[in-house]
């Protein structure tokens, strides 16, 4: 019986997946168009699955399809021109000798020991497409593990010249080659040390622009869900969970799998054969709370950068409007390590759960340094088993009051809506967790979904910056609830003015200042 797979490539034959045909068929056109062109992707984005997919669709469609990955290459293969040519033949020989294609093997195992630099490489790749009674296609995964070493680029620059010559008639070369990657060949700087940038040139400008996009839509959610109902006969509202999985993951692969796998394996009971609505919340606290590698990665990149946690920070804590462009290095960096996306010529987080990470990782850093009492008096808060929102935020206010009010005005301006978080986690840690919505206006909004077991709230948190934005600010509010079917939400404003007056006042919105 098939199951969902978020390690490692997916099969059809073993796993649940979404139907991918259509991104599978826009790459076949670049194929038969010639094109030359890099995928670089986020780890965990379907990248060698596409892949896989990819080669499987274009044998059948009577292409020879050289499939190879770096992975595979130790770095010492990377010592010598020499040592990587034949390396590289003999791992073509061995993807050869497994299809069952003697007569390239013997060729290969004739030549190898004649190749010695990429002249002789040159020479053996068009012997080798004069001989093929298909046109043939390499594709090279992991193109990162060589990516910054002047022979990589040599390797590249030596495809160029082939693919230049060939439109000229001149030589003979593969009709299309694929590299897949993280880092694009253009930006490979990224990952050159500064003393070493001299090594960077345009060895791959006759790349074509790759724009299949490898996140899941809606409905190809629902063909991967459709298949595991039909296969183990369970009950789902298939546009629901579609619709959701794709509100929480804008669609991304991998997300999109867990969060199946975890209702599942971990939220269905043995003798249930259908899935609640409430499940999928239920599965995006689970996940948020597992120490995942793509989650590990996503973290260390932040860490490891500090103008995209600076700008990270700018996007989710202070709803700053970013506008999306390529050219700036910092949103470069962000797209490519899949923390941002652009919708729309805007920049965003790019999925929901990945903020919600962002946010508990944010909270982590300043939860130290709180002295927060909201633990020890978390059974104030609860009523017969009900949160009580009004009274944890009766209690934050004073919490404000007796830690923060000498603070400086840029601290609490910079960081007060993760105090607030913070303060909140351990009250409804276990039974319930905050979501964020994040709208722009004049005031920066910036929506809190509180759950806690089957109950819901909204908390707008803003910065106050006058009666008047405040009471537009309510109005919004008001308008939002309405939208949510809410009757009920509160509205938290830091006022950092000196004179400044702690006060809660009640009414549709209930609003402390």
């Amino acid at each position: 019986m098939k199951e969902f797979n978020t390690t490692g490539v997916c099969i059809p034959e073993k796993h649940y997946m979404a139907d991918v045909s259509k991104k599978i068929k826009e790459i076949e056109k670049m194929v038969v168009e010639g094109k030359y062109f890099t995928i670089n992707k986020p780890r965990q984005s379907g990248k060698t699955t596409i892949l896989y997919l990819l080669k499987k669709h274009l044998e059948k469609k009577e292409y020879r399809v050289i499939s190879i990955t770096f992975e595979d290459f130790d770095q010492d293969i990377f010592s010598s021109i020499n040592t990587f040519s034949k390396e590289f033949l003999l791992t073509i020989r061995d993807r050869f000798e497994f299809s069952g294609d003697s007569k390239f093997v013997k060729l290969i195992e004739k030549k190898v020991d004649t190749v010695n630099n990429f002249k002789d490489l040159s020479r053996f790749i068009t012997t080798m497409i004069r001989k093929s009674n298909k046109d043939i296609v390499l594709m090279i995964d992991e193109v990162d593990k060589s990516s910054n070493n002047q022979l990589f680029l040599d390797f590249l620059g030596m495809l160029r010249s082939k693919y230049l010559f060939e439109q000229q008639n001149q030589d003979l070369t593969f009709k299309s080659v694929i590299l897949a990657g993280v880092h694009d060949v253009k930006n490979l700087k990224l990952k050159l040390a500064s003393d070493e940038e001299h090594k960077y040139n345009s060895p791959w400008n006759i790349a074509s622009e790759f724009k299949v996009d490898f996140e899941l839509e809606k409905d190809q959610i629902a063909s991967m869900l459709n298949e595991y109902q039909e296969d183990r006969n369970i009950d789902l509202d298939l546009d629901y969970f579609a619709e959701k999985i794709y509100y929480y993951t804008s669609g991304h692969p991998f997300l999109v799998s867990k969060l199946a796998e975890i209702i599942a394996e971990e939220i269905l009971a043995d003798n249930e054969f259908s899935w609640q609505q409430e499940y999928l919340d239920q599965a995006v606290k689970i996940i948020l709370e597992k120490d995942l590698p793509n989650f590990d990665t996503l973290i260390k990149n932040i860490e490891n950068n500090s103008d995209l946690e600076d700008m990270t920070k700018d996007l989710l804590i202070d709803g700053k409007k970013i506008i999306f462009n390529n050219y700036n290095p910092t949103i470069e960096k962000g797209i490519l390590y899949g923390i941002f996306k652009n919708v729309k010529g805007r920049l965003l987080i790019h999925n929901r759960v990945y903020e919600q990470l962002i946010y508990n990782y944010l909270i982590s850093k300043i939860e130290n340094s709180m002295e927060s009492d909201a633990f020890d008096f978390r059974d104030s808060f609860i009523d017969n088993g009900q949160l009580n929102l009004k009274a944890v935020l009766e209690r934050f206010q004073v919490f404000i009051k007796e830690q923060y009010s000498y603070r400086d005005r840029d601290f609490l301006e910079r960081n007060g809506r993760l105090i607030f978080l913070a303060f909140l986690k351990p009250i409804i840690n276990g039974k319930g967790f905050d979501f964020k919505e994040v709208q722009i206006s004049q005031e920066k909004r910036l929506d809190v979904v509180v759950t806690y077991l089957e109950q819901k709230f909204i908390v707008e948190l803003k910065i106050w910056r006058g009666e008047e934005y405040h009471k537009q600010g309510l109005k919004q509010l008001a308008e939002y609830l309405e939208s949510q079917n809410m009757e009920q939400g509160y509205l938290l404003s830091f006022n950092f003015n000196q004179n400044k007056e702690y006060r809660d006042e009640e009414g549709n919105v209930k609003y402390f200042v």
